[in-house]
């Protein structure tokens, strides 16, 4: 799966009851991918910010990661780093609770999804793959190991599910990038060669 062209801003809005958007970039790079955007919720109970900056390799596994955050609680950042042998750092310390994870998954937008439906391309309709993804919690920051399991309903819908939260429905355009995340996010623009 080839992504054109090489440059992608994607955005999104929330479609679970709160305000909000999101919006992302996304550039390949001659040693992988450069993913960085921002959301901006306002709901009833919660306005925050957040922003995020990921660089993965050519096969979409994840090198470094930025993560910020404002929010009533005031202002947060995180910066992880994996290494290619599986070992993971928090901030310049070694955080072992993420050694073996090959993603990062920010709870604050859907780009990072695609991370994994890139690399399970092949993946036949009907099977599926569990694995463990450092998960970024928004606003606090804190970075987690869960196991998420991505399943392939057809060649364009995924399903994603862990423990925690439970499963939901995915759609993703021709170059893995969510389109619709059911119950959170609905993709607003811009159409695939507009952007």
């Amino acid at each position: 799966m080839t992504m054109t062209p090489d440059v992608r801003m994607l955005a999104w809005r929330r479609a679970d009851g709160e305000e909000g958007r999101s919006v992302a970039r996304v550039e390949e790079r001659p040693d992988g991918w450069l993913c960085h955007g921002s959301e901006v919720l306002a709901g009833p109970g919660e306005v925050l910010s957040c922003g995020f900056r990921v660089e993965v390799d050519v096969g979409w596994a994840t090198r470094t990661v930025e993560v910020w955050s404002v929010s009533e609680a005031g202002e947060r950042r995180v910066q992880l780093t994996a290494h290619p042998d599986g070992r993971w750092w928090r901030d310049g310390s070694r955080a072992p609770q993420l050694d073996g994870c090959v993603d990062v998954d920010v709870a604050a937008t859907p780009l990072t999804n695609t991370f994994p439906i890139r690399r399970l391309d092949g993946l036949a309709v009907g099977a599926s793959a569990t694995f463990p993804v450092a998960w970024v919690e928004v606003p606090g920051l804190d970075a987690t190991r869960v196991d998420q399991t991505y399943r392939r309903l057809a060649a364009r819908r995924w399903e994603y599910s862990d423990e925690r939260f439970g499963a939901f429905e995915l759609s993703v355009d021709e170059d893995g990038l969510v389109v619709d995340y059911a119950g959170l996010a609905t993709r607003i623009g811009p159409e695939p060669g507009q952007g």
